[in-house]
């Protein structure tokens, strides 16, 4: 029986892992702060606990004895969670989780990380070869998890991947990000203000991530794994492609706000232990994926109104 503990299974990429784990074989059981009342995945067993605290994770591990273990629960209050102390508290709880995991005879975790483990500096980022020079607390935080849950796996035989994700959109994303916020600008037929626009970055539909990491969940690929569609895309790609589906192109103010400071030109992910050694490649394309993701922002204008 393959059994599995999701942690932010009502997050962002967690709940469209719900759907995969359920598909793939798994007895799921979610774990939310809050009590889940709502119908994300009816077949999931649900449980509230804190995880910042050492004895409800230590009766949750008990009472589940999961084989699997796939985390992603941290702290992402948006425009927060890059500076703040939150980081290190996450890190101890993750650790404490990871150790009663093993204790209570999981046997495969798989923990989120980020490409914020790298220097961004660089503008490429691969595994094995690529800087891992952290420039935020949040990346640096990720990073030592990832090295003292390698070290700590091989030291009592369990298997354990790490997933590193780069850019994503999609359903539940949180608003003030960039795909949407010019998502509901453009339906409120408000002008959608942006930088430049010239950042290459490589995005990835959220739903894509999520099967990414099922599927290293149930591979037994150990270390870090670049969780990216290996391809570049301008943000001004993504700005005007949202436009051009709504037929608002003329709504688009490029240059209207100052790109960040220190900001790279590019940032780009090395995917091929995705692809050869995980076995796994997205389905959805970059039109694809933000005409779904543009639907569903339409849904939730239409319910608020």
């Amino acid at each position: 029986m393959k059994r599995v503990l999701l942690t932010g299974a009502t997050g962002f990429i967690g709940r469209h892992c719900l759907p995969l784990l359920l598909a793939n074989g798994f007895e799921v059981d979610g774990v939310s702060s809050r009590i889940v009342t709502d119908t994300i995945a009816p077949e999931v067993s649900w449980h509230q606990a804190d995880l910042l605290d050492p004895r409800q994770v230590t009766n949750l591990l008990e009472k589940i004895k999961p084989t699997h273990l796939l985390h992603f629960a941290w702290y992402a209050v948006p425009g927060k969670y890059w500076t703040s102390i939150e980081n290190l508290r996450w890190v101890q709880a993750s650790l404490n989780l990871f150790q009663s995991f093993a204790i209570c005879g999981g046997e495969r975790v798989v923990g989120a990380g980020s490409c914020a483990e790298y220097d961004w500096q660089d503008g490429y980022c691969a595994e094995k070869s690529s800087p891992l020079k952290p420039a935020t607390l949040y990346g640096a935080s990720k990073h030592a998890l990832q090295v003292m849950l390698d070290a700590f796996a091989q030291q009592i035989g369990i298997s354990a991947g790490w997933g590193r994700s780069f850019f994503l959109y999609g359903p539940h994303e949180y608003p003030n990000r960039l795909v949407p916020s010019v998502v509901q600008s453009i339906l409120k037929g408000e002008p959608a203000r942006c930088s430049h626009g010239n950042q290459v970055r490589d995005f990835l539909y959220v739903k894509d991530v999520a099967a990414a990491f099922v599927k290293l969940l149930e591979s037994e690929v150990t270390g870090a794994v670049n969780i990216a569609s290996g391809h570049g895309v301008t943000l001004k790609e993504i700005i005007e492609t949202i436009a051009q589906n709504l037929r608002r192109q003329d709504l688009v103010k490029l240059d209207a706000l100052p790109a960040a400071v220190n900001e790279p030109p590019a940032l780009l992910a090395d995917v091929a232990r995705l692809r050869d050694e995980v076995g796994w490649s997205p389905r959805y394309d970059l039109t694809g994926g933000l005409a779904e993701t543009i639907n569903w922002w339409k849904l939730q204008q239409e319910g608020a109104s």
